[in-house]
């Protein structure tokens, strides 16, 4: 038991009870039970990481998420995420945050990232960063490709919350861990671990109760919603880039 992470965990199952969020979770059996691995998660909410952790507790393990730092400078979020001993990612120490993370991952913990970097606001698998390889090879532990599909509905970028009773299904699913080899190219070893999330992530969409009115908005356009296609998300993404501050640390210095 972690004085902060166990509570915190309980606290949110009660949360998501309340919500009546129905969960759909497979391939949970795929988390190991010891050992590090690499959790590489889609993004299309601000509740992913809650979520995507539920997959790893039948095997009674605990994610340890890289965010961006500006959550850590937050007055309440901040102890929180230290306390559960998740890792910041500073922009301008990369690669302090990326020693961290593999020292993580040979400390036999599990490391949740998001490939994509950021939120995707046309809920469509964005071009993979290769961290996530990265990591994995230098750390020698395997990658859990794990997609959700649903939370979206919840609470996304530029939609409307849906923090109470929704009753939103969310599909949860971690693939079988994928082991990438030191030498193996990380560009196509990158492009392999999109392909199978993808497939994975489609698969998930397929199977989804249909979304129709007010609820197209949360639908790729690809599928026949109305959600950004990816060029008017990216040119969206392209604005956010050119901000220092955000929600997190409004009102401190950049």
């Amino acid at each position: 038991m972690e004085p902060v992470y166990t509570p915190v965990i309980s606290t949110a199952r009660v949360l998501f009870a309340a919500q009546g969020l129905k969960f759909r979770i497979e391939g949970a059996h795929h988390v190991p039970r010891v050992g590090g691995a690499v959790m590489a998660i889609n993004h299309t909410g601000y509740f992913d990481f809650t979520y995507a952790g539920l997959a790893a507790l039948d095997s009674k393990r605990l994610v340890r998420f890289m965010a961006k730092q500006s959550i850590f400078s937050h007055r309440v979020a901040g102890p929180l995420m230290r306390g559960m001993k998740h890792i910041p990612v500073d922009r301008k120490d990369g690669r302090g945050s990326f020693n961290r993370a593999v020292q993580s991952l040979k400390d036999g913990e599990i490391v949740g990232v998001f490939p994509e970097a950021t939120m995707s606001r046309s809920f469509e698998l964005k071009e993979f960063k290769p961290g996530a390889v990265r990591m994995a090879q230098e750390a020698g532990v395997p990658i859990l490709p794990t997609t959700i599909w649903g939370s979206q509905r919840v609470w996304s970028k530029n939609t409307p919350k849906h923090l109470k009773r929704s009753k939103i299904p969310i599909f949860l699913t971690v693939g079988e861990p994928i082991h990438v080899d030191p030498t193996e190219n990380r560009v196509e070893a990158t492009s392999r671990l999109q392909e199978l999330m993808n497939a994975q992530l489609g698969a998930q969409q397929a199977a989804y109760p249909p979304m129709t009115g007010d609820d197209l908005i949360f639908l790729p356009a690809r599928l026949g919603g109305k959600a950004p296609t990816p060029e008017e998300a990216k040119a969206e993404d392209d604005a956010d880039m050119a901000r220092t501050v955000d929600k997190f640390n409004k009102g401190r210095k950049a």
